[in-house]
């Protein structure tokens, strides 16, 4: 069973609309796929129509951008209630924070000798739900300014470059606690991926495992062999569910194919029993597995 919990389709930076991202998995031989846009539930019902003609088993999810010690980190919600009030209401902040965010980063490029406007964001965003920094870097190679999304973030839109602009991003420990509270389970995506700094370390990862956090995602490719196996030692130590994925954008982002690392089995049923669990003690109308 080829199992892949991390992908993201149209509704947020992918390139691939639910359908298609669907259609693209059971071409490359998955069994499981996890739908998991960036801080929305906006593909879930395209994806699981999709997921239900063809076959394939589909876990919903997203990428909830958060912040833990003054640094950016991502969290993999599976199966929440996206409907519970705290939660969507976190989440509609989060997404604000994007919305806002692109007219800064115009106005930064535009100040750097980059004429960029946001009718050419939009035209290559198609208005998703969650626009930002991708959209932005497919503008600028829609136009001629860089050659793919990789050199516009390496000169224009990392921190520290001429169009990076900061943006909210939900607390950690609390964003843990709401996806709890909406039935769902959380992970860790790339904890230590495009970073040296091995953080969260062991002991936050025990701290955030003491409020709720149900694994980490090992396998990815943005994590080298020894980082793997050092968050795979926390993993096992924590008693935590170890994942892996590919990060899928289609492509926007190279070297990411639909399951290049994938979860094993026995990991996806652990956590689908962590998160029947929390449905369970919510009370929340979970969204099933296709």
């Amino acid at each position: 069973m080829r199992i892949d919990l991390h992908t993201h389709s149209r509704a947020s930076d992918g390139t691939q609309s639910p359908t298609e991202l669907v259609h693209a998995a059971v071409a490359a031989g998955l069994d499981v796929l996890a739908l998991t846009d960036h801080d929305s539930a906006e593909g879930w019902a395209e994806a699981a129509s999709a997921a239900d003609a063809s076959g394939l088993r589909l876990v919903r999810g997203m990428e909830i951008s958060t912040r833990h010690q003054g640094q950016g980190v991502h969290l993999l919600a599976y199966l929440p209630d996206a409907t519970y009030p705290p939660l969507a209401a976190e989440l509609e902040r989060v997404l604000e924070g994007r919305r806002s965010r692109v007219p800064g980063m115009l106005a930064a490029l535009r100040a750097a000798g980059v004429d960029l406007t946001e009718d050419d964001v939009d035209r290559v965003s198609g208005h998703s739900a969650a626009s930002g920094r991708p959209h932005v870097a497919d503008a600028m190679v829609a136009v001629g300014v860089v050659a793919d999304r990789t050199e516009a973030f390496e000169r224009w839109l990392s921190p520290g470059r001429p169009g990076y602009v900061d943006r909210y991003a939900a607390p950690l420990r609390e964003t843990i606690r709401l996806v709890t509270e909406a039935g769902g389970v959380s992970v860790v995506a790339h904890a230590w991926g495009r970073r040296s700094d091995e953080r969260p370390d062991a002991e936050a990862f025990a701290e955030l495992a003491g409020l709720g956090l149900a694994g980490i995602e090992v396998d990815h490719q943005d994590h080298t062999p020894s980082a793997r196996e050092r968050l795979r030692a926390i993993a096992r130590d924590l008693d935590l569910v170890v994942t892996g994925s590919s990060d899928h954008h289609g492509l926007g982002k190279v070297d990411h194919d639909l399951g290049c690392h994938t979860t094993a089995p026995e990991e996806l049923e652990r956590l689908l029993d962590l998160a029947a669990a929390a449905s369970a003690a919510s009370g929340r109308e979970t969204p099933d597995v296709v």
